[in-house]
């Protein structure tokens, strides 16, 4: 079993920055790539980010040159620093992590939300 503990969402103005962690923990040694997934209402989950073993990236484009994905060195962590926040990036933010011999395990979403 594997669990997946996001934080760091909140309310932020146009413009400004959020950092969103997630922490893996449980049987975690097969863990490949993490990343993060959004859904804003009414609409279907998409992905953001997402950072392979070898560090190796990959965003949505409406996200390119704002967000930035990482990861610590145990590989059980992942980061995204959001910057220069628009409102159409109020979503609920999940955490994803895929693994080598399991199906792939999601946070619980943590609200971020972007409004004057």
């Amino acid at each position: 079993q594997v669990q997946l503990v996001e934080s760091g969402g909140g309310s932020v103005q146009p413009g400004g920055s959020l950092k969103l962690s997630c922490v893996a923990s449980g049987t975690t040694f097969s863990i490949n790539a993490m990343g993060w997934y959004r859904q804003a209402p009414g609409k279907q989950r998409e992905l953001v980010a997402l950072i392979h073993p070898n560090d190796d990236t990959n965003y949505a484009d409406s996200v390119k040159e704002r967000f930035a994905i990482s990861r610590d060195g145990t590989k059980t962590s992942v980061y995204l620093q959001m910057n220069r926040l628009k409102p159409e990036d109020t979503a609920v933010y999940y955490c994803y992590a895929d693994f080598l011999d399991a199906v792939p395990y999601w946070g619980q979403g943590t609200q971020v939300t972007v409004s004057n």
